[in-house]
């Protein structure tokens, strides 16, 4: 009680409260200062109930605290269990009831100043469900619903910006950072304008260089665009590759296998992807939910010191024993000594562990797979960019032999196909000038006819042979040039093909020496690669053993130092309280009356007597002030009265006597007349 006394009294002594309390005024405070001191408290944290309680009834204050101790989901200590009697000793102002919600509010100040701002708004008004039955309620209450959803969203990512770690003062500073370099920019344009406003034709030369200016930006992304093409052409031939890869190995499978061995390999996929999918991946995903899960209860808890760390190391480890010892009795019970259920489950438990490591082995294995081919394909197309060309391996050089072996039987083919169609081609074209010749004569015959008839057109004919002829000339020409170019490709191809074959054997000789080299560099590799990654487990092992073992000690250090300080400050009040009490014994034991009237207990005395008597005459003057409230205030309404009536008069009179004067003014008017 003593620690929580002083610890509100040292948050009362801070912003925003500043009371200059110690723990004998504090103490000292009565049933009505305390509820106004709670009331301020909670003012504080909800500025709608700073109030001054004297000028409420005691049930209304009682009720306004206990509905936000409620909102803030205050709960009494242990010790006050009756619900009625915590109310009372709010009502009454009792330090039992009021020392616990004092110390609780000021514990937590900033959270529950959130809390009570959050509820002005999220605390939802219950409306009747008969009035939920008329529409226009029910349109209210669900708006009502869809805002309080709207304001819950808008403070959460009011919240995550705040704790985003953007600072207001870095944007003012880079905002004002940027005005000044934006003003430092308009100085220097408006310079470089009254320098360009000097030349001729500055303006055409101003749209020259916005011209220019816009060029460049073009140019910079067409750039970009081409860098662009030419990785996405980059990766495509990379893809390109790749399965043209795969294609060939598939081609290699077909070729070298049966269908019984293909059935085989496809079963054996199968059964595997199977193990992989029913039990090792369901295994491993529920292991992860189970650490994800108590992650997350970890998280949820408060946080931990190294004493509680320790009892749930020691609960852990109880546990644990009373597990084992309940298998062991399990299978002394269940399970004799002769029996052989025990070897069949320890060997299949050891079988599976077995399937569990080679299953996981392949699953390594298949990666290391995939990441050779992956480096392949890209030292091929390093290859591909440096030679321009892929270099062919010794099944693809058969390969390619083969079929350039078909092609050329396949062009033989087309050759002779070529000379029948060419031979035909000459006997169709004998034909046809017989059948030119027979029509020639026709048309002789023809134009005679027409020239007796007086109709020529023997000349037209002639040109149009001529000029069949000449196309034809052409045509041969051209078939004649076409089985030439065909005939100086297939030499070129030989003789390509015959360079490859020699320029690829030394290649191929060191592509096989230096494979054999990089599998015992590999081998090398991975064995220093074990090496050093056991010696590292070991020393990190150690390190963090060390690491642990240092931070244990600095914390302690902490704690020893920090109670060191507590110990040597209660010690130092203790002395001060000490050396006041013996002075204040001093003086109250003294003979001298003088003397006894300086001490604190005589003085404290005189002020509650001064402050009952001043009381009670105030209590009186309260009384008499009441009593005499009612006739008081019907006198000042009579009077009131008084005054109206009495204005009344006042302007009726004044009223009066203009109208006689203006009377006057025309009597005086006419008898002038009458005079004139």
């Amino acid at each position: 009680m003593g620690d929580q006394i002083q610890f509100i009294v040292e948050k009362l002594n801070q912003e925003p409260f500043r009371k200059n309390y110690n723990l004998i005024t504090f103490d000292s405070l009565e049933s009505l200062q305390l509820l106004q001191l709670l009331n301020d408290v909670l003012g504080v944290i909800d500025p709608k109930h700073a109030v001054d309680i004297r000028e409420e009834l005691p049930e209304q204050t009682a009720k306004r605290m206990l509905s936000l101790l409620g909102i803030l989901k205050y709960k009494p200590p242990g010790s006050i269990s009756d619900l009625s009697t915590f109310r009372q000793g709010l009502v009454t102002g009792s330090k039992p009831v009021i020392h616990p919600v004092l110390h609780w509010l000021l514990q937590r100040t900033n959270e529950l100043k959130k809390r009570a701002y959050l509820a002005r708004f999220l605390v939802k008004l219950e409306v009747p469900a008969e009035f939920l039955q008329d529409d226009t309620v029910a349109d209210i209450n669900k708006q009502y619903e869809e805002l309080m959803e709207a304001f819950k969203n808008l403070h959460k990512e009011c919240e995550q910006l705040k704790t985003s770690g953007l600072s207001t003062a870095e944007i003012r500073r880079d905002i004002s950072a940027m005005e000044e370099e934006k003003d430092q920019l308009m100085k220097r344009v408006e310079r470089l304008k009254k320098r360009v406003e000097t030349v001729q034709n500055h303006q055409r030369m101003l749209e020259i260089a916005r011209q220019l200016r816009l060029e460049k930006e073009r140019e910079e992304s067409l750039a970009q665009q081409k860098q662009e093409q030419k990785n996405q052409l980059f990766h495509a031939e990379q893809r390109l590759q790749r399965a043209q890869l795969q294609l060939k190995e598939m081609h290699h499978a077909v070729v070298d296998s049966k269908p019984e061995s293909l059935m085989k390999k496809l079963e054996e996929e199968i059964n595997f992807n199977s193990y992989l999918v029913t039990e090792k991946m369901p295994r491993e995903l529920e292991s992860k939910k189970n650490s994800v899960y108590f992650l997350r209860k970890v998280v949820a808890e408060p946080a931990m010191n190294q004493s509680d760390l320790s009892v749930v190391e020691m609960k852990i480890n109880e546990v644990n024993a009373e597990i084992n010892q309940l298998i062991e009795k399990r299978m002394m019970k269940y399970e004799p000594i002769d029996s052989k259920f025990s070897m069949y489950r320890q060997q299949a438990s050891i079988i599976s562990r077995k399937k569990e490591a080679k299953a996981e082995e392949l699953q390594a294995a298949k990666e290391e797979m995939s990441s050779a081919e992956r480096q392949m394909l890209e030292k091929t197309s390093q290859a591909h960019e440096l030679e321009g060309a892929d270099v062919p391996k010794g099944d693809e050089f058969k390969h390619y032999v083969n079929k350039l072996r078909s092609k050329n039987t396949f062009y033989k083919k087309k050759r002779l196909q070529i000379a029948e169609i060419t031979a035909e081609y000459g006997i169709l074209q004998r034909t046809e000038e017989l059948l030119k010749q027979r029509h020639e004569a026709l048309q002789q015959q023809l134009q005679a006819i027409e020239e007796k008839k007086g109709i020529s057109g023997y000349s037209y004919t002639q040109e149009e042979l001529e000029r069949v002829s000449a196309v034809k000339s052409e045509m041969d020409e051209m078939k004649g040039r076409t089985l030439d170019n065909m005939s100086e490709m297939v030499k070129k191809l030989n003789a390509v093909v015959a360079e490859k074959k020699a320029s690829l054997a030394p290649v191929i000789k060191e592509l096989r020496q230096l494979r054999q080299k990089c599998q015992e560099l590999t081998q090398e590799c991975d064995e220093k690669k074990i090496q050093y990654d056991s010696c590292a487990a070991g020393l990190e092992s150690n390190r963090s053993a060390l690491e642990q073992e240092v931070k244990g000690l600095l914390e302690e250090c902490v704690q020893e130092e920090s109670n060191y300080r507590y110990i040597n400050c209660m010690k130092r009040n203790l002395e001060v309280q000490l050396q006041r009490a013996k002075e204040e014994m001093k003086v109250y034991v003294s003979p001298d009356p003088q003397e006894r009237r300086k001490a604190i207990r005589e003085q404290y005395t005189r002020m509650i007597l001064e402050q009952e008597n001043l009381g009670k005459k105030l209590r009186e003057k309260q009384k008499v002030v009441r009593e005499n409230h009612g006739p008081n205030m019907k006198q000042i309404k009579m009077w009131q009265d008084l005054e109206q009536l009495m204005e009344c008069k006042r302007e009726c009179f004044l009223k009066q006597q203009n109208q006689t004067a203006i009377g006057q003014v025309i009597q005086e008017g006419g008898k002038d007349r009458l005079v004139l």
